[in-house]
């Protein structure tokens, strides 16, 4: 037989790339008939670029928001920094020499680093973690597919932002605890503050473009997880960072807390996006208002 020809290849070939592609289309078609939701989230998390997305995110709250809780810890009042330590210890399940590491890092003996920062060097470090902020809006907006061009948002809401996170996190040791009662009211109230939390913080970072209640499905679904992820943090991260400090030294807990905000934003990711997409499906759309998702606003203006 003779042998084909480059160019009787390349047809061959770009024939089957066609071939493909219509039988992945009609698949997708399928599958969105069938499972609507389904395919709705998975276009959503591509579009969204979810694990892009949520390591960025942690990256930057290890960069910039670390540095912005220590400087905190540093120029609060004593009463406010022993409740941090002691919110971030209950948050965490802190033993041993992770604990120890903690009171070091947040509770230096002079005010060296008080009086090195400086309110210059303070203000540097607020704004540098604003970068948080912004990647979390950057998130949102995409999970809710909202144009870059045409929509700006205040900058004030950035730093209201990370005010509201720093305040939360000062609070949550006497809100998993209940406030002296026990975890069977602290987890309750965990819940009930995340789901606040979340619900403020898609209508902040989204300048008011959607409505309240479009965006509570998102908040009670990262509520949610984030809630079991908390309980499960307090199970492993003590022992993972005791272990990486015993074997690698500090810079052992950095893997280690870096692994754990990489999980934690990757989880809030998929939740906000799911909620995001649940509240745009027909059966709640029309109950709470939502904006219509960006298919549907293509065919209405095609």
């Amino acid at each position: 037989m003779p042998a084909e020809s480059p160019a009787g290849t390349l047809m061959a070939t770009a024939g089957r790339g066609k071939k493909l592609t219509a039988w992945a289309t009609s698949v997708h078609r399928r599958a969105e008939s069938r499972f609507p939701v389904v395919t709705h989230l998975a276009d959503r998390m591509v579009s969204v670029n979810i694990f892009d997305s949520a390591t960025r995110l942690a990256a930057q709250c290890f960069l910039t928001a670390v540095p912005l809780l220590f400087v905190f810890a540093a120029c609060a009042p004593g009463a406010v920094r022993h409740q941090l330590i002691a919110s971030v210890t209950a948050v965490f399940g802190l033993t041993g020499t992770s604990r120890a590491e903690l009171d070091q890092a947040l509770q230096p003996t002079s005010g060296d680093l008080k009086q090195t920062t400086g309110v210059v060097g303070g203000l540097m470090v607020l704004l540098s973690a604003t970068a948080v902020s912004r990647a979390m809006q950057r998130l949102c907006k995409r999970a809710w597919e909202i144009p870059r061009t045409g929509t700006r948002i205040a900058p004030w809401r950035w730093l209201a932002w990370l005010a509201l996170w720093l305040g939360v996190l000062v609070l949550q040791g006497p809100l998993r605890e209940g406030f002296g009662v026990g975890a069977w009211l602290g987890i309750p109230l965990t819940w009930v503050s995340q789901v606040g939390l979340w619900w403020w913080t898609q209508h902040l970072l989204l300048g008011g473009l959607v409505g309240w209640k479009p965006l509570l499905p998102g908040a009670l679904i990262t509520a949610t997880v984030l809630t079991v992820l908390a309980m499960t943090a307090r199970l492993y991260m003590p022992r993972a960072l005791d272990r990486a400090l015993a074997d690698y030294g500090s810079v052992g807990s950095v893997f280690v807390l870096m692994s754990w905000l990489i999980v934690v934003c990757v989880a809030a990711a998929v939740a906000v996006s799911a909620g995001a997409v649940l509240a745009q499906e027909p059966f709640l759309a029309g109950r709470l208002g939502s904006p219509p998702p960006r298919r549907d606003r293509a065919a209405r203006d095609s």
